[in-house]
Parts: C-alpha cells; structure tokens; sequence
C-alpha cells in the first residue's frame, strides 16, 4: 500500500505561483513513478506532469510545459508540483498519484494509488 497526502493548494491571482506537495509512504513510495493530474466540474481527470522513480525523467502536459514543473525529494517521500504563471484555466483539483505496476506516464490508468487532492483557484 502507498498513501499519499496532498498539500499546498489554495486560492492565488492570475500571473502567480502555488507550489503543491505530495507526501508518500509505504512501500516503494521512494521508487515508483509519480504523477500529477487535475480535474474540474464535469471533466476527465487530466494529465498534468509525470516524473521517473529516480527523478531523472519528467514530462508535462503541452498545457503547462514551460509553467510547472514537477521534481521530487526521494530522501522526504515527497513530490513537488511548481506552479508558476498561474492562468484561470488551471483552476481543478489537483491529484497526486503514484504508479507501481508501470513506469508511471500520462494516462490514470498508469497509476495504482491516489491522494485525496488539493484545490487550487485562479482567480482573474
């Protein structure tokens, strides 16, 4: 079992920056390929950012390639989400996700535990 616990949502302007946490424990938590997703009102979960067990490899959402990036601390267990140029249309739910059967990647399917979320509002 991996439990994961997002913080660091909230409500910021148009032009800010969030940076969300994601806190893992369990086992292989340190390992696993870990992912980022958002969803609002009536839409899929959709693909934010992913980053490899070893932090060697991310990519991004062509939405958000250039704005956010995703990193994490293996040594903490946690994933950070850095959230800048914040645009209204970022607005969601935030979802932290954590993959043990594969490598991780950019579809939900790909993942194996979830957090519970963190909101995050752009207001204009």
């Amino acid at each position: 079992q991996v439990q994961l616990v997002e913080s660091g949502g909230g409500l910021v302007q148009a032009g800010g920056s969030l940076r969300l946490s994601c806190a893992a424990s369990g086992r292989t938590a340190s390992s696993s390929g870990m992912g980022w997703f958002r969803q609002t009102p009536g839409k899929e979960r959709e693909f934010v950012a992913a980053v490899s067990g070893t932090g060697s490899y991310t990519y991004y959402a062509d939405s958000v390639k250039g704005r956010f990036t995703i990193s994490r601390d293996n040594a903490r267990n946690t994933v950070y989400l850095t959230m800048n140029s914040l645009k209204p249309e970022d607005t969601a739910l935030y979802y932290c996700a954590a993959a043990i059967r594969t490598y991780g990647g950019s579809r939900h399917d790909q993942y194996d535990y979830w957090g519970q979320g963190t909101r995050v509002t752009v207001s204009s």
